[in-house]
């Protein structure tokens, strides 16, 4: 099976954990796990994306919080 480009972006629906409203944004898998903060594209607070990764560099879970929990 081909692997995926490196290059290709993922897209992940965020519920923000501030207003509760719903969004895509996209991430890329291809960096392996890690946690980044992105701002919400309706209420602009800051929150905090866990993406879990595989040894495959699929997306395994993503996981969102505020900064404070």
């Amino acid at each position: 099976m081909p692997r995926p480009d490196p290059l290709e972006l993922a897209w992940i629906t965020i519920d923000c954990p501030h207003c509760g409203e719903r969004y895509d944004a996209p991430t890329d898998p291809s960096a392996g796990s890690t946690s980044y903060v992105e701002d919400c594209a309706v209420c602009c607070r800051p929150i905090v994306v866990d993406l879990i990764v595989d040894a495959d560099d699929d997306l395994v879970e993503v996981r969102v919080r505020r900064e404070q929990d």
